[in-house]
């Protein structure tokens, strides 16, 4: 049975060549916080479906057998006839600093929760062990869509499903601060597991201290990244911090730094580790993301696998 499905958006990537000014050369590639996790759950072991809705073109061919290849399971990618992903260009200035232009308005990811096969994927969310998603996620969805969601997610907790929320918060994607607020809030409510961090949660509950921002949040099991390399863990077992190891390399790129702790917080947690090993395999693995470009790092430079251990149950880990 496959572990895990991960919801969200993949969007054609177009990045400034190195040097490159105005007019320069980019190159092509894809992006995608949910992508990027499900990437690395598979990379670490996990069986992972990504769900979303792309066109019948011919860059979404392209996506779906980059997918493939990264062993992730495919059969609950919706094809849209006539329509196609979106797209995104980054910007780079001669200090390094990124800018970020997107044109995803009609992309295809947007409808997914009002396609013909939107009523088959959400009744197949009960057959996941974890079903994560991000606030991402959430944003690209119209209100009537974002409530299709988190309901068939409450159907599937009833039997046995957990949700897991990245709290990966884009402000241009929440034009109504109080519209995401109130979303946030739902997914607390209906979410396992939260991952968190201080910086998405900064614009959002502007003033609140670190302590008042993990007593918002009521997931039973909370993993809240602080801006030094750390993270404050509250689960049923406890709280506590979590400090990450110091790099023994220079950071290169923080893409995808969030999005690959996640995976190895998940896997780790679906191997039966307690929370806080769990993080610590978090921070492992982001640690040594951030020291190559890019969001996903050559497979050689994975961290070597840690034998989980086996869970007699879906429930055994929770």
């Amino acid at each position: 049975m496959t572990r895990v499905a991960c919801i969200g958006e993949c969007m054609i990537e177009l990045r400034q060549a190195q040097g490159g000014q105005g007019g320069g050369l980019y190159s092509r590639g894809y992006g995608g916080d949910t992508l990027n996790t499900a990437v690395y759950l598979s990379r670490l072991g996990i069986d992972v479906d990504y769900i979303t809705a792309l066109g019948d073109d011919a860059l979404s061919d392209e996506m779906i057998a980059g997918w493939a290849a990264e062993g992730i399971g495919t059969k609950r990618v919706a094809r849209l006839p006539g329509k196609l992903p979106g797209l995104y260009l980054i910007q780079t200035d001669d200090k390094g600093e990124r800018r970020f232009f997107h044109w995803r308005d009609s992309a295809a990811a947007r409808n997914l929760m009002d396609l013909p096969e939107t009523e088959d994927i959400l009744n197949s969310l009960a057959s996941y062990d974890i079903v994560y998603l991000s606030a991402i996620t959430l944003s690209i969805l119209q209100d009537v869509g974002r409530e299709r969601l988190l309901t068939a997610l409450k159907r599937a907790r009833l039997l046995g499903t957990r949700f897991a929320f990245d709290t990966n918060f884009r402000a241009r994607g929440w034009p109504d601060l109080n519209v995401a607020r109130k979303v946030f809030s739902s997914a607390f409510e209906g979410a396992d597991i939260v991952l968190a961090s201080t910086e998405d949660l900064a614009p959002l509950y502007p003033g609140e201290s670190t302590t008042a921002l993990l007593a918002g949040i009521s997931s039973p099991e909370v993993v809240l990244k602080l801006a030094e390399p750390a993270c404050i863990l509250r689960s049923t077992g406890g709280s506590g911090e979590v400090r990450a190891e110091p790099l023994t390399k220079p950071v290169v790129d923080t893409t995808a730094a969030g999005d690959s702790f996640a995976a190895a917080y998940l896997a780790a947690r679906l191997g039966g580790a307690a929370p806080a090993d769990a993080a610590r395999a978090g921070h492992r693995l982001a640690g040594v993301v951030v020291c190559y470009p890019g969001a996903i790092i050559p497979r050689y430079a994975m961290p070597p696998k840690k034998a989980p251990r086996p869970s007699t149950s879906r429930k055994a880990s929770s």
